[in-house]
């Protein structure tokens, strides 16, 4: 006799770590519900791959009497959220709506989850962010935090509220503590994603130049797919925790540049201007994750180097570029 089928909701599902981790769900057979948000529809947002694959749902974030009802309608088995304002440079954008969106909705659902009964598991994308100016590298789930945006901030307070509802109300809730991860889906606005379009777009002709600010900036890149899968690993596993998901490996703008550029025959110096005013300032230590835990507890492992996501990303940009879309 079959299992049944596993349900999960997710939030953000229009974004690139929705995308991911709603294929890898599908393709375990399990219903996935997509959350939409009625003051930003998901038309036009879900991608086509998912139209008619996944189930729409209405989900008000600032309304908990609604998403408990709904959570008692449907009885998912899991909750992604991955549902948040931007990271990069718009993590001092509006500090208001920051705390809004990233904290306050995050309270919110663990309260529907403990209102409606308490059985759906939890997952919440936190992130490297909220250690911000670390005093230590790399950084463990024991590493202290110590955000400097309030967008690190925010994350820290819905991180600190996992633990809260996991104690007090036993509710199986998870925190990913996710270091930058990337893939061809990533936004125009993060620095991978501008370096491998800029790479492809001057490599075909259509750019002259790529404007960048502090080559020497590094971070901890992995590829996003490897990451939804930790956090389905997480809420599949025996009991909660959280984890630091990462590489363990720092690279610089100007590696990411090379490798780019590489990627279609140039050399980066000959095409880079660099900008003083894009450039953040320096952390006193590297964002760089342990990921021990994860590997021991959850047996996870990254499935792509960094030279080979910087070459897939730069190969999807070449790509769409002589289809004309983009």
């Amino acid at each position: 006799m079959s299992s049944p089928t596993r349900t999960a909701l997710i939030t953000g599902i229009g974004g690139q770590d929705g995308f991911y981790l709603a294929h890898q769900l599908l393709a375990e057979g399990q219903r996935v519900l997509a959350a939409e948000d009625p003051s930003r529809p998901l038309e036009g947002r879900l991608d086509p791959s998912l139209v008619g694959r996944v189930v729409r749902v209405r989900w008000d974030a600032g309304d908990p009497a609604a998403m408990t009802a709904l959570l008692r309608n449907e009885q998912p088995d899991d909750l992604y959220n991955l549902a948040a304002c931007s990271s990069g440079r718009g993590m001092h954008d509006d500090p208001v709506a920051m705390a809004e969106l990233t904290a306050g909705a995050v309270a919110r659902t663990l309260e529907a989850i403990v209102a409606a009964g308490g059985t759906t598991r939890f997952c919440q994308a936190s992130s490297s962010e909220m250690f911000g100016l670390a005093d230590a590298s790399p950084q463990t789930e024991r590493t202290a935090f110590r955000p400097r945006s309030p967008y690190g901030a925010a994350k820290l307070f819905a991180h600190v509220l996992v633990d809260t509802y996991r104690e007090r109300h036993g509710v199986f809730a998870c925190s990913a503590i996710l270091y930058n991860h990337e893939s061809p889906r990533r936004r125009a606005e993060f620095v991978t994603r501008k370096v491998s379009h800029g790479a492809a777009a001057i490599g075909a002709g259509r750019a002259g130049a790529l404007r960048l600010g502090n080559l020497d900036a590094r971070r901890d890149w992995g590829y996003a797919p490897d990451y939804t899968r930790a956090m389905h690993l997480m809420l599949a596993h025996d009991g909660p925790g959280d984890y630091v998901v990462a590489t363990g490996e720092s690279h610089s703008v100007r590696e990411l540049c090379e490798l780019a550029f590489e990627r279609v025959g140039l050399d980066y110096r000959e095409h880079l201007r660099v900008d003083a005013t894009e450039s953040r300032s320096p952390e006193a230590v590297p964002l760089v994750g342990d990921a021990t835990r994860l590997r021991d507890m959850l047996d996870w492992r990254p499935s792509v180097d960094f030279a080979t996501l910087v070459a897939m990303m730069v190969d999807a940009d070449v790509a769409a570029i002589h289809e004309g879309s983009s």
